[in-house]
């Protein structure tokens, strides 16, 4: 998290006359064991006029000797100091073989080592031993034989917290374990030497530990479990340390029931309390007055993805956000910008539905769970339809989707919400089979339509013939079913016996469309050839198995989808309307129905497709009515309305890996912060995440993205459609500033990934690109554009490299397709956007991209396009280089009147480029960031499910920033290669990358390299021919620790990374700097990107 903190503690006594102070022991500086970094401390006694010596008692504490030689009236100890709380995993540790499981036993040598520590608790005078109930409870508590130790530790601290309740006792001393036992209350001291006690009788050597607790407020609240103090907070405090060999001694909280971390500072850690006492001493005899206080305070905070800007940051945010709508709305830019978050589950990070698999019955219920909560929030008298979404390429069926759809006029499109059954949910009940077909008869009488339009469908006993027919030869055939005789009539009297052997309806069919002239429903009476409904083989709903080609010899009429760009009515219809329904020829009528069936004990009724708005809302209204008439909660499947501005709409999807949530647009800031701090907050209640983590600890998005889509209200209002050269200026200001491709872009970027930038794929894009500009340039001028000219001139330049138009940094599918009504939207969507953590970092991103909208309308971009040739994926990978370019984006807007401030962003990049660690030697600061490296798509594999093809992860990427270096004397080295640094405008400071092999896997480019770790970054000085000193970069482990699964949260996620850090390390003696030079040389005259040190190279190419 970064989060240092000023801690005072000031401890004041205060007498009623002048007296002797005699000599003073206190135990208020951090003991040499203390894990969490303390970068300042100070002790302040007053009166001045005394002495000081600093010494170590026998167990390694330090401790201060004060001695006063004049009377004072007053006595103060001020404690300061400074503690990094870095986050430091207490169960991080190994544990020797022979000591895996209790109980073990400590060889000899280590026991007499151990002696104080293993000596009985006396309960009364020197020499009594343990109390019994003590001694009764230390029996009665019992594990399981082969229990792991630190299990058992577990349960043991838990226990002890169970039984013994926390209070504040001013009363100097500590209690009896039997004391606190049979009160069952104490201080923290009292819990302590009671662990101590019990640790001691079980064969374990404990020792007492007084120290400082420092406790800072969360800055979300907890789903599971107390969220910690409402404020920041810190106290003297006292816990418990157990020895176990491998690990140490390991420190037990019984207060909290926790282990000990990084807001754990000891200060003292002795065999009895007595010895570990904060302050001792004695003075003459007076009234004294004690005064205390322990205050605590951050002094420097990292931005984080759960706390990313303070509260002035975000007023100011909220602010730029509200005028730069202003400036849009002057322009009358009409601008609406939606999104696609996605989300992965809390709780589970390594089942195949939140990694790799598109759907799964978890996923199912969350993203059920997150619909009926937005239902909730946006729209109570809205519609939830499930339905098939997209179709991918390889997979058997398409995926579902879950819509929500609500009138922007605010009347219902649903009234009452308790008649909309959720499928996935844990509460279910059965429905009579019989509420289909009342359904479907509710609706027909709505309509005026008989109710033997009602038919019953059913499925298909040819199905279950045909797969009879196919068992191997022996297995049982009915004895009736002669395949033998092939005579047609034969082959009649075989269908018949069979369609009689079906004798429950599958599902009910109500035929119904809009006649051609648009006045009024109609039905048709399907005529079969079979004499009624039976189903097309498979297990989709029934709406999508009808046996359309069955019903007519002639084509189904044509219909038109209403042109995007024409207006259309603004009204909607409040009540449906009363014209009866009519009957019409089969022959010529649309195969279209509405299905009811009882599926797995829900009622789903599929609603038929519709061409209009109104056909819809009139049509959802009568399945509404007939479903309370019936009194029974239902499904709504099938299709769902029509593109239409005057509903809102959003949907949930599954992606491989994660919940897809596709928002309404919005035509504001204001409007888009209220609906994703809304969606945010009640993805988390639902258990759904914004963040995952890899084994190794690094921190990263959902893995899917955030895509960014801009547009109008109605496709007519869209600005890029009234003004493409909008279009072209973002499309050239992001070229020329890659870092707006990959500050906000996920781990995966290049040619083969998701959004691949313009120029990364054909090395003749830019030359092409420059061509459509001119021609956009040149239509346009005459006055108002065709719609259809941006996608003309750039449908085939912005794709990936395989000609995906879907898979671009700028997807126009939506702009104005010629393909379908879908596709001409009016509709920009930029998939360079991972998923942020937090909701406002997302408004961040939304207002970057608002501002350069804001500004191109008002002032068109007239600039060529940059080659950046190798500097693309060399320098600005790196993050110096990625923040140096954003910053430059800040400063332009500023200029045109944006007032962008550039820190806003600082969360991005500490998100993006976590800082691994910092050393300094000889006055120079080495530091050490993660970077971007963009990883190769290999060959087409085989592999048990069918053909694939891996991404090359085992490359990684890390930038060596220096502070403070010479040129002509400092070379900085990895694992002994000079690594090429780059200037910068700061001459004081020079950047290189490191591409190293990170694992490896048997799908990569190069398998047969080893893996580069542990990466070790020494300062050489050249004049003297050493090492200055050095730091280590493991890439796993240091210790051989394997991780079965991902860190469980951020704070875990953290200590991983920060533990393969070390500020230790370098070649001692003198350093071959001859040998160093050639190596220079060598890499100078490769190819390669300038400032990037590739160590798979450097092993091979240039190795002889």
């Amino acid at each position: 998290m970064g989060i240092k903190v000023a801690l005072e503690h000031r401890t004041s006594y205060t007498f009623d006359r002048l007296v002797e102070v005699y000599p003073h022991v206190v135990r208020l500086r951090p003991a040499p064991h203390c894990r969490t970094p303390i970068e300042a401390y100070s002790l302040d006694v007053e009166p001045a006029d005394h002495f000081i010596n600093w010494q170590q008692d026998a167990f390694g504490n330090f401790l201060g000797r004060l001695v006063f030689p004049s009377r004072t009236r007053e006595l103060t100890i001020t404690v300061g100091l400074i503690a990094d709380l870095k986050v430091i995993n207490p169960f991080d540790f190994f544990i020797e073989d022979w000591a895996e499981t209790y109980p073990f036993t400590y060889p000899k040598a280590l026991k007499d080592d151990l002696e104080p520590y293993l000596r009985p608790v006396d309960e009364g005078d020197e020499g009594s031993g343990p109390g019994d109930l003590v001694t009764s409870w230390v029996r009665d508590f019992s594990v399981p034989p082969g229990t792991r130790t630190i299990d058992f530790l577990v349960a043991l601290n838990r226990a002890v917290n169970a039984d013994v309740g926390y209070s504040v006792r001013m009363e100097p001393g500590v209690q009896t374990p039997d004391h606190t036992l049979r009160s069952a209350i104490g201080s923290c001291r009292d819990s302590a030497w009671l662990l101590v006690s019990i640790l001691r009788q079980l064969g374990l050597a404990a020792r007492f530990v007084s120290g400082y607790l420092v406790q800072l407020s969360s800055d979300i609240e907890a789903l599971d479990g107390p969220s910690g103090p409402e404020a920041d907070f810190t106290d003297l405090h006292a816990w418990t340390e157990v020895y176990i060999p491998g690990a140490g001694w390991i420190g037990m909280d019984p207060t909290s029931g926790l282990f000990a971390g990084e807001g754990h500072i000891p200060l003292a850690a002795t065999p009895h309390p007595s010895s570990a006492a904060p302050i001792t001493g004695a003075t003459g005899i007076a009234e004294t007055t004690l005064e205390f206080s322990n205050t605590v305070t951050r002094v420097h905070e990292d931005p984080r993805v759960t706390l990313p800007y303070t509260d002035a940051a975000w007023a100011a945010i909220t602010d730029l956000g509200a005028r730069v709508d202003q400036r849009l709305a002057a322009g009358d830019v009409r601008l609406t910008m939606g999104g696609e978050p996605t989300f992965v589950s809390i709780d589970d990070q390594v089942a195949p539905e939140w990694t790799t698999a598109a759907d799964g019955p978890q996923k199912r219920e969350r993203a059920s769970a997150l619909a009926a909560r937005l239902k909730a929030v946006w729209a109570p008298q809205g519609l939830v339809q499930r339905s098939q979404g997209k179709w991918y390429p390889g997979e058997p069926l398409p995926r579902w989707q879950i819509g929500l759809y609500w009138r922007r006029d605010g009347q219902p499109l649903w009234n009452d919400p308790a008649l909309l059954a959720d499928p996935w949910g844990q509460d279910r009940s059965e429905t009579d089979p019989e509420a289909a077909q009342q359904l479907l008869a509710g609706v027909a009488t709505g309509l005026g339509l008989p109710l033997s339009q009602v038919r019953a469908a059913y499925e298909d006993p040819l199905s279950r013939l045909a797969a009879e027919v196919r068992l191997p030869a022996g297995a049982a055939v009915e004895a009736d079913d002669d395949l033998a005789d092939d005579a047609p009539e034969a082959r009649a009297a075989l269908l018949a016996r069979l369609e009689e052997s079906v004798t429950e309806p599958a599902a009910y069919v109500l035929p119904v469309h809009r006649r051609e002239d648009d006045s009024a429903w109609a039905s048709a009476d399907w005529r079969l050839r079979r004499g009624r409904i039976v189903l097309l083989e498979g297990d989709s709903p029934a709406g999508l198995r009808l046996p359309l080609n069955s019903i007519s010899w002639l084509p189904p009429r044509t219909s038109f989808h209403d042109d995007p760009i024409a207006s259309g009515s603004v009204e909607l219809p409040v009540d449906p309307e009363g014209l009866d329904a009519v009957l019409e020829d089969p022959e010529t009528a649309p195969t279209t129905a509405m299905v009811a069936e009882v599926r797995d004990g829900v009622l789903y009724v599929f609603m038929p497709p519709t061409d209009k708005l109104e056909h819809f809302v009139d049509l959802i209204a009568r399945v509404e009515s007939a479903a309370a008439k019936v009194g029974c909660a239902l499904v709504v499947e099938g299709y769902g309305p029509p593109s239409d501005a005057r509903l809102e709409s959003m949907s949930i999807t599954p992606d491989p890996g994660v919940i897809e949530v596709n928002v309404a647009p919005s035509v504001s800031f204001t409007d888009q912060r209220q609906q994703l701090e809304t969606l945010y907050e009640e993805a988390r209640l639902a258990r759904l995440s914004t963040e995952s983590f890899d084994v190794d600890g690094t921190h990263g998005g959902t893995g899917g993205g955030n895509h960014i889509t801009l547009g109008g209200i109605t496709p007519a209002d869209s600005p890029l459609l009234r003004r493409p050269d909008l279009l072209v200026s973002l499309l050239t200001y992001w070229q020329r500033h890659p870092a707006l491709s990959y500050l906000f872009a996920g781990r995966f970027i290049g040619t083969t990934s998701q959004a691949p930038r313009v120029d990364e794929g054909r090395s003749e894009a830019l030359y092409e690109l420059e061509i459509a500009f001119s021609e956009i340039a040149r239509l346009t001028a005459s006055g108002a554009p065709a719609a259809w000219i941006t996608d003309r001139a750039l449908r085939h330049l912005l794709t990936d490299i395989t000609g995906n138009t879907h898979r671009a940094e700028f997807c126009i599918d939506k702009l104005y397709s010629p393909d379908s009504s879908r596709g001409r939207l009016g509709i920009l969507e930029l998939r360079g956007f991972e998923m942020p953590p937090h909701f406002q970092m997302a408004m961040v991103q939304s207002l970057l991209v608002r501002s350069l909208v804001a500004w191109f309308w008002d002032e068109p971009l007239r600039a060529p396009l940059i080659r950046h040739d190798l500097n693309l994926h060399g320098r600005y990978l790196l993050p110096h280089f990625i923040i140096h370019d954003i910053a430059d984006v800040c400063a332009d807007l500023r200029a045109h009147g944006i007032d962008f401030d550039t820190s806003w962003l600082d969360p991005f990049t500490e998100f993006r480029f976590p800082r691994i660690g910092t050393a300094v030697f000889d006055h120079v600061e080495i530091e050490l960031r993660g970077a971007i490296e963009p990883w190769n798509t290999l060959g087409e594999e085989s592999t048990g499910s069918g053909t694939a093809r891996y991404v090359d992860s085992s490359v990684e990427r890390i930038q060596v920033r220096t502070i403070g270096a010479d040129r002509q004397r400092h070379i900085v080295t990895c694992n002994g290669y000079p690594i090429p640094m780059l200037a910068t405008d700061n001459p004081d400071v020079q950047v290189g990358g490191v591409r190293y092999r990170a694992w490896q896997p048997p799908s990569a480019l190069h398998p047969t390299i080893t893996v580069d770790g542990p990466l070790r970054f020494e300062l050489v000085d050249v004049a003297t021919g050493t090492s200055r000193g050095g730091c280590t970069y493991h890439v796993s482990h240091p210790g051989g620790r394997a991780y079965d699964n991902p860190p469980v949260n951020a704070v875990e996620a953290e200590s991983r990374r920060g533990r393969r850090f070390e500020a230790t390390g370098f070649t001692p003696g003198k350093v071959d700097v001859a040998d160093i030079r050639e190596k220079q040389a060598r890499q100078s005259i490769d190819v390669g990107a300038p400032g990037i040190l590739d160590l798979r190279r450097v092993r091979t190419v240039l190795q002889n």
